[in-house]
């Protein structure tokens, strides 16, 4: 004990010292949070994360700012985390498989999907689906094999990038029903989407934008890569139905750079999963058919480490480059 100085005052040193991280933890946040969704603004992910952040802005008590930094196959969030962003809590953003992907495809590897991020919560997937101009030659999944056996090289689709899940999924049909396609890749889903309506590409493979133009009658839904038909579009066949044994959803959630603070990471996390399960963002993602895929923490850290392994083994066995 220190010489002169009272029982209480030492006993009130220490509670204020033990006291001290919680603290500077409820002082969290402090100011806005960026949350950057690396698609151009109007895609389905946009309009899930934008109502998220939303609602959890709410709860947290400041801002949580939406930043689009699109290109590079979604994965320009992911970049700014590894190379720019302090492990505060007050960046994050989309994680998604293409970010998951990436280092099994390029020669020199940007980042560690596993450990060189602070994986947060596990939210949602989406709707894929095959579309057509629908006063296009092709009405139906049959039509598309024929018409691509009968005219090699010369059946187009379009996706929302190169290495995407949706491209290596029409990379992976192809090969099973033998098919010469040619890929037109598009920075995002709903441009995408809008091409095929103008003529500009045959067919779009991609996550729901293209549903309004399906509803407005420009487009023909000709499947859905879910386990089962969606209750909006019923008419279009899954591809299990088709042959393939095969369930496509992509599950995405958030993620900040290495090292945060677990109890930031706590609190993020409980405001954007009360946000996940409000009803506003459940309305945001019906109108996108989009999937509920919740993780916690620790379970979308594991998912992330399963997911890793996978997309490993198959970039190697389809050899897989984009440099």
């Amino acid at each position: 004990m220190l010489q002169g100085t009272p029982r209480r005052i030492l006993l009130g040193l220490a509670g204020a010292a033990l006291a001290a991280p919680a603290i500077a933890q409820s002082r969290y946040p402090d100011r806005p949070i960026r949350l950057i969704v690396p698609w151009p603004p109007g895609g389905s992910a946009d309009a899930q994360l934008r109502s998220a952040a939303e609602i959890a802005g709410r709860s947290l008590g400041q801002q949580v700012v939406v930043e689009n930094r699109a290109g590079a196959s979604g994965t320009l969030g992911a970049l700014y985390l590894t190379t720019q962003a302090r492990p505060d809590g007050y960046t994050i953003s989309q994680m998604h498989l293409s970010v998951v992907r990436r280092p099994y495809i390029v020669r020199n590897p940007p980042w560690d999907p596993v450990n060189d991020f602070t994986h947060i919560i596990g939210m949602t997937g989406w709707l894929f689906g095959i579309a057509v101009k629908s006063d296009g030659p092709i009405k139906s999944w049959a039509d598309y094999i024929a018409y691509a056996k009968a005219n090699p090289g010369r059946l187009t689709y379009t996706t929302s990038g190169i290495a995407t899940t949706n491209h290596l999924t029409m990379e992976e049909l192809a090969t099973k029903e033998g098919l010469e396609l040619v890929h037109v890749p598009y920075r995002a889903s709903n441009e995408a989407a809008v091409a095929v309506a103008s003529g500009e590409v045959m067919s779009v493979a991609d996550s729901s934008a293209w549903a309004p133009l399906v509803d407005g009658g420009q487009l023909r839904l000709i499947c859905v890569w879910t386990g089962e038909r969606s209750p909006r579009f019923p008419e279009a066949p899954t591809l299990k139905e088709l042959g393939h044994d095969m369930v496509v959803t992509s599950p995405y959630g958030l993620s900040g750079p290495k090292g945060m603070d677990p109890g930031v990471v706590r609190v993020l996390h409980d405001a954007l999963k009360a946000a996940l399960f409000d009803p506003a963002n459940a309305k945001v993602r019906a109108q996108f058919d989009m999937p509920l895929e919740y993780y916690d923490t620790e379970g979308y850290r594991s998912f992330i480490a399963r997911r890793a392994e996978y997309e490993k083994r198959m970039a190697q066995r389809l050899n897989l480059r984009i440099d």
